[in-house]
């Protein structure tokens, strides 16, 4: 890797300031689901193994009120960090001021603490998401080096990614290195067949994607919500599924210049209301009803791609293939999460957001090479974007 990772740095003794992805959902104060915490821990656990003091940044949900302050506040992300590493956390109510700065200087070797929410100075015309760069250099100023370890937010430019690197000499911590390492090698220098599989809800959140991947692909998938507007392109009726009309002629273009590189569902289950207890039925492509909605693929589709996929060695996941929250319209996103855990000999990659939390949901997380912690981030490197909060770390 050409960036400088938490390795290349010397961190005995020093305040090492560390971007992390502590954005969990979290319920009445409670955190549902840690898995964005888990996945900091090995860089944490080394810096605090090579005697650094640590001083941690995050963000949580968007701030927008003083409601949204109390409701996204990190206290108890630092409570259950605390758990995970086995010793305290400081945390800092402050995201500025002396009380913030009093607490930086008190740390000792192997001390680690973590700041609150930084979007709490989006309160006050987004400082943190505007990479404000008094902030930024602000934050630089309580540390001697800084390491991005928030794959989730490198899409985005912020004051306490970008700005903090601007100031100080910078690295990448492990989860990041990983995150690289899979997706750009995945794209980049794929061990071939290479098949991309792409879902959800819409093809403009995805154009790019496609555009991108039909040229570096051996296969594309296209399933979910988006299949329709190219079902549509393709002159079918699609009834009441989901469809973007002023993207049908982009879907034609592509139909044409992918030719057989490009596979779509051969049937889809089909519902007369947005709901687990409507009435389905499974239909060729070719009969969708004029009132009905396709709302997953079907039996046949999963057969098809599970056809496509059986020889692909290197696969790239982003997007489910249906209304997987729905029990009744979970088959087909099932059904790619089972085909791809048997690839025994295949590369499986899955592209964060809702097609990784379907695999969670789904209870196939362990099946995969590698579940990226980033949806807008992974969608960015897939379609070939510069990540600003990567770009801006130092080279080796």
């Amino acid at each position: 890797m050409a960036k400088k990772t938490v390795r290349d740095l010397d961190v005995n003794g020093k305040v090492v300031l560390v971007r992390v992805d502590f954005n969990v959902p979290m319920q009445e104060g409670k955190i549902t689901d840690d898995k964005r915490i888990v996945a900091a821990l090995d860089t944490i656990t080394y810096l605090i193994e090579n005697n650094a003091k640590v001083v941690l940044f995050s963000h949580l949900g968007k701030i927008k009120s003083e409601e949204d302050k109390a409701k996204n506040d990190l206290a108890p992300v630092a409570e259950h960090l605390a758990a995970l590493l086995g010793q305290e956390v400081a945390f800092s109510t402050e995201t500025r001021g002396a009380a913030l700065e009093a607490a930086v200087a008190a740390l000792e070797e192997c001390e680690v603490l973590l700041v609150q929410n930084t979007r709490y100075e989006d309160l006050d015309g987004k400082k943190e998401s505007g990479n404000d760069p008094e902030l930024g250099k602000y934050w630089a100023s309580l540390g001697d080096v800084f390491v991005n370890d928030a794959f989730g937010t490198t899409h985005r430019a912020h004051a306490s990614n970008v700005g903090i690197s601007a100031n100080l000499e910078s690295a990448v911590g492990f989860l990041v290195e990983k995150e690289l390492k899979f997706l750009g090698e995945a794209v980049d220098q794929p061990v071939r067949p290479l098949v991309a599989i792409l879902g959800g809800a819409k093809v403009s959140d995805k154009i790019k994607v496609i555009e991108s991947l039909l040229t570096k692909a051996d296969k594309v998938i296209i399933g979910g919500g988006m299949a329709y507007t190219f079902l549509k392109a393709q002159g079918k009726e699609v009834g009441n599924s989901l469809l973007e009309l002023d993207r049908v002629e982009l879907a034609k273009q592509l139909l044409e210049e992918a030719g057989d590189k490009l596979v779509l569902p051969v049937d889809v289950v089909v519902a007369d209301a947005f709901s687990n207890d409507a009435n389905t039925q499974t239909v060729s492509v070719d009969n969708i009803p004029t009132e009905w909605e396709g709302l997953d693929c079907g039996p046949e589709s999963i057969k098809l791609f599970s056809e496509v996929l059986k020889d692909a060695k290197t696969v790239i996941w982003n997007g489910p293939m249906g209304v997987f929250e729905l029990e009744k319209f979970a088959h087909g996103t099932n059904g790619v999460a089972e085909t791809l855990s048997n690839l025994t000999d295949a590369i499986t990659i899955v592209g964060g957001g809702d097609s990784a939390a379907a695999v969670s949901q789904l209870g196939y997380e362990d099946k995969f090479t590698h579940i990226s912690t980033g949806g807008g981030a992974s969608l960015n490197y897939l379609e070939g974007v510069v990540l600003p909060g990567v770009e801006a770390i130092d080279e080796k």
